[in-house]
């Protein structure tokens, strides 16, 4: 069987749940890791047999037998990471967001062009069952005019690292850029650009929030500077509109499931219902996503590469698929996302246009790079 021949840079949490998935996919075969914490690396190393280990990122890329790199680190490590790998003539497969921000996103995204290599970031919703089928309701035209979605995200006490559980280079912009809407909001507002066709974006208003106590000590150490709430109201072309709520800690119920709504039907996506009007009546309908599921792995198996990001990706590696453009869907979603900061900032409503002119690097210095 032809394989995949993968490294992994980074090998904490995320780490370590990606080569937990790369066990899964008999075509993957991880043969190198690199972290800077080597007693980490060793244990991970010796968990999952790995042989070849680094703690330099860039003698790693000098390795001719690794065809893709998988970048499990921060945030506004991510673009000098991923351009790096690139660079050294492998694909990259990088974690979400895509960047700090939209800058370096547009960066990655403009040498993915220039070099040829594919660029993969990790979006988890676009594979559920879920999103699958509900794209197959829009790509028929059952919605028809599509005018407004709603990105939904709630956790009512999940920060990380100052609520007990990751790491504090969540919550600080050097390391993480973002607060809510990069940790959370990313799969929510993608999953929407991605069934809506990646519309063009006008402009964007919001607002973010940093409210609720949090533990002191935890607050000094990991220098916390980043929204636990964001909201926004986010125009795209031909009128359609998105308002994204999206929680890291609120005093509040849980918030309702995300929604596309059209002129001749609406979709909620948690449980996937679709919302219409037969006959004169109001109809929710529910769909059998189990046999979905079943038939696109038996009767129609040739649709049966889209089980997770990482399986996905692999496939796409082998040509097995064509990769879905998530480069392009975290790009945009980057680009709504830093609008919401630069509308809070401002006291305004933002355009496209002033988000690329507004939008600065905050990609770290990389020293073992």
């Amino acid at each position: 069987m032809e394989k995949i021949r993968i490294a992994v840079i980074g090998v904490g949490i995320i780490g370590e749940a990606h080569l937990n998935t790369y066990r899964t996919i008999p075509e993957a075969d991880v043969v190198a890791i690199c972290d800077i914490n080597e007693e980490r690396l060793h244990y991970i190393g010796d968990k999952f047999g790995i042989q070849r280990r680094f703690t330099h990122i860039g003698r790693m890329l000098e390795e001719d037998d690794i065809d893709a790199v998988d970048v499990c680190l921060h945030n506004n490590m991510h673009a000098p990471v991923s351009i790096a790998v690139m660079r050294a003539g492998k694909d990259c497969y990088c974690e979400k967001p895509m960047a700090g921000t939209f800058y370096d996103a547009r960066e990655m995204y403009r040498v993915m062009e220039e070099t040829g290599k594919k660029l993969h970031i990790q979006l988890s919703l676009l594979y559920t069952r879920e999103t699958k089928a509900a794209k197959r309701f829009i790509d028929a035209g059952k919605l028809g005019h599509l005018y407004h979605m709603r990105s939904y995200g709630f956790r009512r006490r999940g920060r990380p690292y100052v609520d007990g559980y990751a790491a504090k280079e969540f919550v600080n912009t050097t390391t993480s850029g973002g607060g809510a809407l990069f940790d959370m909001g990313v799969y929510h507002i993608s999953q929407l650009l991605y069934l809506a066709g990646l519309p063009k974006l006008e402009r964007v208003c919001g607002h973010t929030y940093a409210e609720l106590d949090m533990d002191p000590g935890r607050r000094e150490i990991s220098g916390f500077n980043v929204e636990e709430l964001g909201v926004g109201l986010a125009t795209y072309e031909n009128g359609l509109s998105m308002d994204i709520l999206e929680s890291w800690a609120i005093h509040g119920r849980p918030f309702p499931s995300s929604i596309l709504c059209g002129s001749e039907a609406g979709i909620s996506l948690e449980p996937l219902t679709i919302h219409s009007r037969e006959n004169n009546i109001e109809t929710d309908t529910t769909v059998d996503l189990g046999q979905m599921d079943y038939l696109e792995h038996t009767v129609y198996a040739a649709d049966a590469h889209y089980d997770n990001s990482q399986h996905h990706w692999i496939h796409a590696l082998l040509g097995k698929c064509d990769l879905l453009p998530t480069a392009r869907i975290a790009l945009e979603t980057q680009r709504v996302q830093e609008g919401i900061y630069f509308s809070q900032m401002l006291g305004r409503e933002v355009t496209a246009d002033e988000i690329e002119t507004l939008s600065e690097s905050r990609a770290l210095v990389i020293p073992n790079l």
